[in-house]
Order: C-alpha cells, then sequence, then structure tokens
C-alpha cells in the first residue's frame, strides 16, 4: 500500500506512481491511496477525493493544521507544514489487506500520529527533507535539522523552542522503532542519516525513477516542427513545474545567460514563470506553459539541444533523468541530487556550485561540441537513464528491500 499525497501529476508523486507502475510489471500487488483526484482511470489506485466537497475537506483541513506558521509574522514565503493532519491510515480497507505500508510524500493525508499504531513493515521514501525538518521542505543553507530545528530561519524565529522544535519532537514520537527510511539520492540520505529526527533509524538509498519507454528520443526535427519552434537556433531548454520557485535556481540561470553568448540560441521554458523576467534576458524565447503531458515534456526535451537544471538545492532531480532518457545533455551544479545523476563530460556538465559563470561555461560547453561529440553526450544520457533510472530497476530494488522486511 503505497500513500502518495497531491495529484499524481506532480513531480513527487509522478516518482512513486511510476514506481508502484513498475513494482506491477514485475509481478508485485501493489496498490496506491491518494488525496488527489487523478487516478488514470487506474482500478490499482484509490482517491479520497471523489467530489469537490472533498476537495474543499482536504484543503481545510490543510489550513487548519497550519494555523500556527501564521504565528509567525517575518517568515519567509516557502512551502511549510506541521504534518498533525490526515486520515488514520489504519482505519483505511487498504490497511487491511496490505502486507507492507509504503509512504511516499504525505503531507495533508496521513497523520503523523497515526504512524504510531502501525503494526505492519513500514517504509518511508523521501521526495525532499520534510520528513526529517521541522516543517521546512528544504533547508537550504541552514543545518538546524541536525540537532533538533529551533530559532527556524524559514519562520523568522529566534527562539530555540519554536514551531519548528516542536514538529521535530512530535516526529520522534510518532515513529514506529522498525520503520525504514530510502532516500531518493545519495544526498538526501546523507542528510537524512545526520538528522535528530532518523539518527539510529535505518537510512538507504533506491534513486526516483521515471518510465524510460514513455522519455524516449524524438528526431530534433520532427520535435520542433510538432511544438511549433520555427528557428534554425540552438535550443537552450530551462523548465520545472514553478520555474520562479525559490529552490529552481532560475535567477542564477538568468545570471548565467549575461556571460554567454546568446545571439545563436533561442530558449524554451516549461512550467509556471513570469513573462516580464524572461523579457528582460534579452534572448529569443518560446513559453510552453505548465506541462503535465508526458508527450509534451517529451516533445520539449527531445527538440533542446541542452536542458539547464539550475537548482539550489533538489532532493533528485527528475526532470534532469527525464532530459537525459530523452537523449539531451543536462548542465547542472554540482550539488544536492543532481550531483547524483549527471556524469560530468560524459552525459552533461557539472558546473562548481551555485557558480553563474561556470554554469554558462557548461552551456556553451556542450553547444560547442563537434557532431561526432555531442551525439556521444546524447547517447551516453540515454544509457544511463535506461540503466540507472528506469522504474524497472528501481522496482525490483523495492521489491528486495519488500521481501528482506
Amino acid at each position: 500500500m503505497h500513500l502518495v499525497a497531491g495529484e499524481l501529476t506532480g513531480g513527487a508523486a509522478r516518482g512513486a506512481y511510476w514506481l508502484h507502475r513498475g513494482l506491477r510489471e514485475i509481478g508485485v500487488d501493489s496498490h496506491v491511496l491518494t488525496n488527489g483526484r487523478e487516478t488514470y482511470g487506474d482500478p490499482s489506485v484509490t482517491s479520497l477525493c471523489k467530489s469537490g466537497a472533498d476537495k474543499v475537506r482536504i484543503a481545510l483541513s490543510n489550513r487548519m493544521a497550519n494555523l500556527p506558521i501564521h504565528l509567525y509574522r517575518k517568515r519567509q514565503g516557502l512551502i511549510y507544514n506541521t504534518g498533525v493532519n490526515g486520515i488514520d491510515i489504519t482505519r483505511h480497507p487498504l490497511y487491511e489487506s496490505a502486507d507492507i505500508i509504503h509512504l511516499h510524500w504525505i503531507n495533508g493525508l496521513v497523520s503523523m500520529h497515526s504512524l504510531r499504531k502501525v503494526k505492519k513493515p513500514l517504509i518511508w521514501t523521501m521526495r525532499d527533507m520534510w520528513p526529517m525538518t521541522g516543517g521546512c521542505h528544504y533547508a537550504m543553507e541552514c543545518d538546524r535539522y541536525k540537532t533538533g530545528c529551533g530559532k527556524c530561519p524559514q519562520l523568522g524565529s529566534t527562539h530555540e523552542w519554536d514551531l519548528s522544535a516542536l514538529v521535530v519532537q512530535y516526529k520522534r514520537k510518532c515513529l514506529p522503532a522498525n520503520i525504514k527510511f530510502v532516500g531518493i539520492s545519495e544526498w538526501l540520505s546523507s542528510c537524512a542519516a545526520q538528522s535528530s529526527v532518523f539518527r539510529g533509524h535505518d537510512v538507504r538509498t533506491i534513486s526516483n525513477n521515471i518510465d524510460t519507454s514513455q522519455f524516449a528520443p524524438v528526431e530534433k526535427g520532427a520535435a520542433r516542427r510538432l511544438l511549433g519552434l520555427d528557428t534554425g537556433k540552438k535550443i537552450v531548454l530551462v523548465g520545472a513545474n514553478n520555474i520562479s520557485g525559490f529552490y529552481k535556481g532560475f535567477g542564477l540561470f538568468c545570471e548565467a545567460l549575461r556571460y554567454v553568448n546568446t545571439g545563436d540560441l533561442h530558449l524554451l521554458v516549461f512550467g509556471r514563470s513570469e513573462k516580464k523576467v524572461l523579457d528582460e534576458l534579452c534572448i529569443e524565447f518560446t513559453e510552453l506553459g505548465r506541462l503535465t503531458d508526458t508527450v509534451a515534456l517529451r516533445l520539449a526535451y527531445s527538440a533542446a539541444d541542452v536542458f539547464v537544471a539550475p537548482s539550489r538545492m533538489d532532493a533528485f532531480g527528475k526532470t534532469l533523468v527525464e532530459s537525459m532518457s530523452c537523449g539531451t545533455p543536462v548542465v547542472c551544479f554540482d550539488a544536492t541530487g543532481p550531483k547524483d545523476i549527471v556524469q560530468h563530460n560524459i552525459t552533461g556538465y557539472k558546473a562548481a556550485a551555485f557558480d553563474p559563470v561556470d554554469l554558462a561555461t557548461g552551456i556553451r560547453w556542450v553547444l560547442d561540441r563537434s557532431s561526432d561529440g555531442y551525439r556521444e553526450l546524447c547517447d551516453a544520457s540515454r544509457s544511463r537513464a535506461i540503466e540507472q533510472f528506469d522504474s524497472i530497476v528501481s522496482a525490483r530494488q523495492y521489491q528486495n528491500l519488500y521481501q528482506s522486511l
């Protein structure tokens, strides 16, 4: 029984859903419980949100659970959750029939206190830093999650015993002793092992996954025609669900463009963005908007000559693998989750952490390859995606973990 909060079209949820499908493909009796409305017509997916009224009820529950956050008037405008709301999973029919309970992104779906009642093998796949923090989803430069939080910079707090410290204490009390934790990158697992919440628990790494049969290369000329891209220039792709989100580092990418000769470049953007910001870049560009359809994403990756992922902090970097699976090399920073994905000078370029100048160097390094050198990058990217990050690869690793429990 997989527990996945939010719409299955979202980043973290898609990884969980693809894993579920991979598990079923290799013969595991896998089921998903979600509070999102999308089920893809899949009978092995059960939604708690069957009507507009359910959607409103879930939204109100989330608002109520996070009311204490509003006591901190100097807080940053970043996503923050207390984890106190959600269902008692032990009372759901799927729990009764399950042998193993597998948590993913659970905010608003699973109440933390119900975990104490779970008497079955329990796995929690961490898809960001929230499971180990006092409420933030990415700690950024703060490392207080290692000592129990308090004085939370995202809350704008100067007190040791603030909301973040209380949430950490709450999480410690709710976690069963036999729970197994899985990070979707070596970086995330390392953070968890150092955290005050998970110290002493079993933490291992199984990479996030995609369906590489869906994300397969399309001939670049054909992809561009289908997207209506009438340009002979090299295409630089950048995108995320919310490209303007602080974690995604779009500002660093914009700064990098100052150090790139953009005369022969066309910028392709997907995700929620601000046209005013794009206009100020002084580069020819096309906006595709928010893409949730796999076919559209596949065309975008295939149409590009390089995908740039300038994230400040990312638990994994699923868009990087999607691009590589479509045969398009990636430029990223040598930090957090993405550093495990890209092989420097083999499947792309890893720039010095958060250095816009080196990011610019990486973009030109990929684009200025000879035709043979560029083809080698593309082929190596596709091969690495299939061999390391396909859903079946991850599913077999989880199957081994399930059997060990």
